[in-house]
């Protein structure tokens, strides 16, 4: 089942998308990879889901990325003693460490590390950000603040903090036990919430051991003010648009989006695009032209994937959001500025071996005009060092290990089979030919580019290219 689109759909499983049906169905539409967001699964749907997921990818024969979503720390204020409270332009409000019942004037803020951490001028903002303070005084038990957005206040509203680096982890406990519950049911990618710095990229990684590949959510202020750590530690990085909306000016959101993509792409890590691609499909089964560009500048900029969130999870049209999307992603691929324009987007290789061999790989392959490159992989690695050039032609990935398969899913423009690793150069050729010709990619006499590692088996040791014939 040869998709004829390079960038991946990440599809959300929710109420409207749950069951193994419409899960084959979003498949058979264009998703390639499953978000499960544990902020709303509970550990038993989650094993269900995956266990749904699997059955799909038996069916189809096909490798799919499972990506749990893990919710990381929730911010929120107390309660109010009489209902909510309207606060006024220019008002002093206060957040402090009593647990009493809040009123117009003041509310728990039962974080005390945030109590500890505001600062005079430091911004708190209310309910995604309808309600803005700046704090002028601060102590370890009390912060004032004087209402620069006026607003409605009512209990357990979330809470932002853009200008304040919390000394909190990324994981609280209930994250802890999701992760090991998602990895001891098998999945292939976790989703970081919350990340503030690359040590928390690397609680994750230390507890997951191997068993999936982290993907940091970029998402607050201070993520963007150490991006290339985070990224250097992470296996992916995700464009959170939603909370960085909120938590910086929405105008910089846009050219943070492409900041991040291409730092993504130079250091040859998967990047994904989210929140509110095509919003509108929640209840509408067409999306606004807006919503269509937008996706496609996503395309334009070679992200690795794009991401549905409440569209498949909770809308009414889930199985025509997925398929707009890869209408759209297909289109813009096949658009002659698109190559022009990814091609305008490459950025000198690493200083490794691989990463010449990639290079090479891509430019033989466009030069011959060939009909693909194929990569025999063990870990995934030569894939996606492939994929970081954006080739023209399609990229197989041939890999004895179905972790691996699965985990490309999310790579911009790999097609995944799983089979035996090669014996010798020889097997290795002719085995990859005739896949090639079984997936799709080529009849006989078609020239194809082999990347490889000799000897087999051995991760990380890319170091050969061979043209061949489809067999």
């Amino acid at each position: 089942m040869r998709r004829m689109k390079r960038t991946k759909i990440i599809a959300t499983l929710g109420p409207a998308s749950n069951d193994r049906a419409m899960i084959a169905r979003l498949f058979e539409a264009g998703a390639d990879v499953f978000r499960i967001n544990m902020s709303h699964a509970s550990h038993d749907l989650m094993r269900t889901l995956v266990r749904s997921i699997r059955s799909v990818e038996e069916e189809f024969r096909r490798p799919i990325a499972i990506l749990v979503d893990l919710q990381g720390p929730k911010l929120r204020v107390g309660t109010f003693g009489d209902g909510p409270v309207d606060l006024a332009e220019g008002a002093e409000f206060v957040l402090d460490s009593d647990k009493k019942p809040g009123d117009a004037t003041r509310v728990h803020l039962p974080h005390p590390e945030i109590l500890r951490a505001l600062r005079p001028g430091h911004t708190v903002l209310v309910d995604d950000g309808k309600v803005r303070l700046r704090v002028t005084e601060a102590t370890a038990k009390r912060a004032v603040a004087v209402v620069e957005v006026a607003g409605r206040i009512s209990d357990k509203k979330g809470v932002s903090l853009p200008d304040t680096e919390i000394p909190v982890a990324a994981m609280t406990e209930k994250d802890r036990s999701d992760l090991e519950a998602a990895l001891d049911a098998g999945i292939d990618w976790v989703a970081l919430s919350f990340v503030q710095r690359p040590e928390d990229v690397a609680d994750v990684k230390k507890t997951a051991r191997g068993r999936a590949k982290v993907l940091s959510k970029i998402e607050k202020p201070q993520a963007i003010a150490r991006l290339e750590e985070i990224l250097e530690v992470s296996d992916a990085l995700m464009v959170a648009r939603g909370d960085l909306g909120v938590e910086m000016p929405l105008e910089k959101v846009p050219g943070l989006q492409k900041r991040i993509t291409r730092m993504a792409r130079r250091l040859g890590k998967p990047v994904v695009v989210a929140t509110q691609m095509l919003e509108s499909m929640i209840t509408a089964p067409v999306p606004t032209r807006a919503e269509v560009s937008d996706v496609a500048t996503a395309v334009f900029e070679g992200a690795d994937a794009v991401m549905l969130s409440a569209e498949s999870a909770a809308g009414r049209y889930p199985i025509e959001a997925v398929a707009t999307m890869s209408r759209i992603a297909a289109e813009v691929e096949s658009d002659q500025v698109y190559r022009a324009v990814i091609n305008g987007q490459r950025t000198p290789p690493e200083a490794t071996g691989a990463d010449a061999i990639a290079v090479a790989a891509r430019d033989v392959a466009e030069t011959l005009d060939v009909k693909a490159i194929i990569a025999w992989t063990a870990s995934g690695a030569t894939g996606l060092r492939i994929a970081r050039e954006r080739p023209k032609p399609p990229i197989l990935a041939i890999t004895p290990n179905v972790e691996a398969a699965r985990r490309l899913a999310i790579v911009w423009g790999v097609h995944a089979v799983v089979a035996e690793d090669a014996k010798n150069v020889d097997d290795m050729a002719e085995r990859a030919c005739r896949i090639a010709g079984t997936e799709g990619f080529g009849v006989p006499g078609d020239r194809v580019i082999i990347v490889a590692g000799v000897p087999f088996g051995t991760p990380g040791a890319t170091n050969m290219v061979r043209i061949a014939f489809v067999a």
